[in-house]
């Protein structure tokens, strides 16, 4: 079934088809990274041992929700801008290794460190998104405001970790 446009302006009118593809694009990038961390963090979470490592599996364990609902807005967006939300099938192959348990559930710094890692990676991205967005596309530019504004927060609150360990 082919997609009906209705809007004359804005980012769903046919003039805007190419911005719009370019900002589905990058959202499928936000989507996926999301999705890894998600992944990851619950891996992490279940894997993580140790008196100190309490605190840090449970709050990652607590990421995992705002993370999914992050997916979950991008995947909603996406769709909202005529794209298709991809399934696993689709999922990148180029992971981020520094994510990946590595064997040694006590190591507890290296984990920090890649959470930093992760989202400073996802404040770039999406901070791009924003720019990509700017006078063309307000309503992805708001949420995705919102977003980085969560992914800030989680990395201070890493940052403030890994001072502890250090």
């Amino acid at each position: 079934m082919t997609a009906t446009h209705h809007a004359s302006a804005g980012i769903l009118s046919d003039q805007n088809a190419a911005k719009r593809e370019e900002i589905v694009q990058l959202l499928t990038t936000a989507y996926w990274m999301e999705v890894e961390t998600v992944t990851n963090y619950l891996a992490q979470s279940a894997n993580l041992d140790g008196i100190r490592a309490k605190e840090i599996a449970s709050d990652l364990r607590s990421d995992v929700d705002e993370e999914l609902g992050h997916a979950k807005q991008f995947a909603d967006r996406i769709k909202e801008l005529y794209g298709t939300v991809p399934g696993s099938a689709d999922f990148p192959s180029d992971t981020d290794s520094a994510l990946q348990p590595n064997g040694d559930p006590t190591d507890v710094a290296s984990v920090i460190k890649a959470v930093i890692d992760a989202e400073s990676g996802a404040i770039s991205h999406y901070s791009r998104i924003i720019e990509a967005t700017d006078g063309v596309d307000w309503a992805t530019q708001d949420m995705v405001i919102a977003i980085l504004r969560d992914e800030e927060g989680h990395m201070r609150t890493y940052e403030r970790y890994l001072a502890e360990y250090q």
